[in-house]
């Protein structure tokens, strides 16, 4: 189990004692097993022990599916594994990641200095590739809460939940600063200006801790470096066409104060600088991040990053050159590991890349594993197994919920809703967790349906109250009811698939239900699930009420609890919403006209 080094005053005079009476030892095994030993010594030592096999092994990053078996660990000495977004073991449960966790764990022990492995998911929104633990809303909704303490203890309760599974690596925060909605990972987005990512990057001290070894902490990533929420018409993997004062007062800023919290890792984007991919780019990884921020941790790429910096598919010795020496650590090579080793071996044996990057690399690497307490304790610690999906995770999840709706039309006060009305319920939404969980839910790109385990928004409101009536098209409401609640907006997606260069307004679906609402004559009350403003204002008018719910992930009643009042809404726009989609890029002061400005949010009168 992994367990935190925490010694009694005590403790720690018997331990000093019995070292100055046996003084063999500690002096009897290699200094980098050594755990009273500085890390900078233990660094040192087992570098001077590695061959070049095992130092190119520490610099690769496979996805598990690309591994024949924990075999290939052993004699491929690879320092890390992932399990990529819809990469889940079966049965998908905790014990079988923890056992699967552990199988992979012993094989990196059996290689001949037994460097334990580091293993890497992407625990965006809680640890959601697991069936069954706390969804959290995506970032975008935590921006809107403008809390920085709530995104701590979420960081701390994804870390434990994430820990339980014997994971020790989240590829997470996105600290993107997005600044066009049309881009698909706009809801990873904590909002459209630095401060806000600046603010919520306290999710790092959440997930990491003080230190790296307290039990149930993993290590975090600030990602995806730099500029990916600039690229211009918010194409993902595109181009930021800006210069570098603009660079660094939108997109720079958040990176600083991640790496002032001792962020464990960096990853680099997919996306371009001026033309040149991120992967290659050496005066951004090497000049500014690790020497004039003074980055000491692991650069890592992203999902075959470096494949795409030619534009071809396939890597290239030239494409392995050129970002290995720009300053990236290690590398997510999922499947082609082994010829990506064989390749970095033939780059160093014909000095294209020095040696010294390679021990720089695994300095790095080797530092965040000991920091880690990995070495001493390498196998999961199953007492964090009962924090998955625990009631206490899960309150906090409603709260985040609560804090994170933005009230933004409330005529004649028909919002809160009264437990003694009687309500309408209706839209694709409603009733549908996947929809409201949205991509990076047990699976890359999301799903609509009951996808995970939780409470939609239309049980939170039945819960709530007894006169509610559920039509998921509107069939069937008539004028006898007080108020209608249409919960429409996006389905799932993420990178890519999520774009949306065209229209970005409500589909047809949602159109018909509400025009059906409307036909009714009753007052409708519009709660819109999705990870970016839409293209609403044509529909405005025709409803008395609008919440933005964003993605709140499993634990609708807080919805509920906002629509009716039990938590006056607190949460103000992390984004400027667009008056109609051809005026994206839309950010606070470039001087377009909004819809609802950056900052607004309305709240219920104290007298209801």
């Amino acid at each position: 189990m992994r367990l935190g080094r925490r010694l009694g005053i005590g403790a720690l005079a018997v331990g000093l004692l019995l070292a100055s009476e046996t003084p063999a030892l500690a002096g009897n095994g290699p200094a980098y097993k050594d755990s009273w030993r500085p890390v900078k010594v233990r660094v040192a030592d087992l570098l001077a022990r590695m061959s070049l096999d095992d130092k190119l092994g520490q610099m690769m990053q496979a996805e598990r599916l690309g591994v024949k078996s924990p075999q290939d660990v052993t004699t491929g000495r690879l320092g890390s594994l992932l399990s990529g977004g819809s990469s889940q073991p079966t049965p998908n449960s905790p014990v079988t990641w923890a056992d699967m966790y552990d199988g992979f764990q012993k094989a990196a022990l059996a290689t001949p200095l037994g460097i334990p492995l580091i293993y890497g998911v992407d625990a965006v929104h809680g640890h959601n590739g697991l069936y069954g633990a706390t969804v959290f809303p995506h970032n975008i909704g935590l921006g809107a809460t403008r809390d920085p303490r709530l995104a701590e203890k979420i960081g701390r309760a994804t870390a434990e939940e994430v820990s339980g599974t014997g994971i020790d690596w989240d590829f997470a925060p996105c600290l993107c600063v997005a600044r066009n909605d049309r881009w698909g990972r706009t809801y990873e987005s904590f909002g459209e200006v630095p401060q806000l990512a600046t603010q919520m990057s306290s999710i790092i001290t959440g997930l990491q801790g003080n230190r790296l070894d307290r039990p149930g902490s993993v290590m975090a990533t600030a990602k995806h470096y730099v500029g990916d929420g600039g690229t211009t018409g918010g194409v993902n993997e595109g181009n930021t066409e800006i210069g570098e004062p603009e660079l660094r007062a939108i997109h720079l800023p958040p990176f600083k104060a991640a790496v002032q919290r001792g962020v464990g890792s960096v990853m680099i984007s997919y996306s371009s600088w001026n033309g040149v991919k991120m992967h290659a780019g050496s005066y951004l990884i090497n000049d500014v991040l690790k020497k004039e921020l003074g980055f000491t941790g692991i650069v890592v790429s992203d999902y075959n990053g470096v494949d795409k910096i030619d534009g071809k598919s396939g890597f290239t010795p030239e494409e392995v050159e050129a970002a290995i020496n720009a300053g990236i650590d290690m590398v997510m090579v999922p499947y082609e590991w082994q010829k990506f080793i064989d390749t970095l071996r033939s780059l160093v044996e014909q000095g294209r890349v020095p040696m010294s990057r390679i021990d720089d690399a695994n300095r790095r690497i080797l530092t965040k594993k000991f920091e880690l307490g990995l070495f001493e304790h390498p196998l999961t610690d199953r007492r964090f197994l009962n924090t998955i999906g625990s009631k206490a995770h899960r309150d906090l999840a409603r709260q985040a919920v609560r804090e994170s709706q933005v009230l933004l039309k409330n005529d004649n006060h028909v919002l809160p809703l009264s437990r003694h009305e009687k309500i309408f319920v209706a839209g694709k939404s409603a009733d549908d967790i996947g929809n409201q969980s949205g991509g990076w839910t047990v699976g890359w790109q999301g799903t609509s349906g009951p996808v995970i385990p939780g409470t939609t928004i239309l049980q939170g409101i039945r819960a709530t109250s007894g006169k509610v009536t559920y039509a998921k098209d509107g069939t069937g409401i008539d004028r006898s009811y007080d108020v209608a609640v249409a919960v429409v907006g996006e389905t799932p997606y993420a990178e890519g698939k999520g774009d949306r260069p065209q229209g970005m307004g409500l589909d047809a679906t949602d159109l018909a239900t509400l025009q059906k609402l409307k036909d009714a004559g009753v007052p409708t009350v519009v709660v819109l699930v999705s990870g970016r403003p839409l293209d609403i204002a044509a529909q405005l008018p025709d409803w008395a009420g609008l919440v933005e719910s964003w993605l709140p992930g499993s634990e609708g009643q807080g919805v509920a609890d906002v629509l009716f009042g039990d938590y006056n809404p607190t949460g103000k726009l992390p984004v400027t919403w667009m008056r109609s989609a051809d005026q994206q890029p839309i950010n606070v002061g470039d001087g377009k006209p909004a819809l609802f400005p950056f900052g607004y949010g309305l709240h219920y009168s104290r007298h209801w």
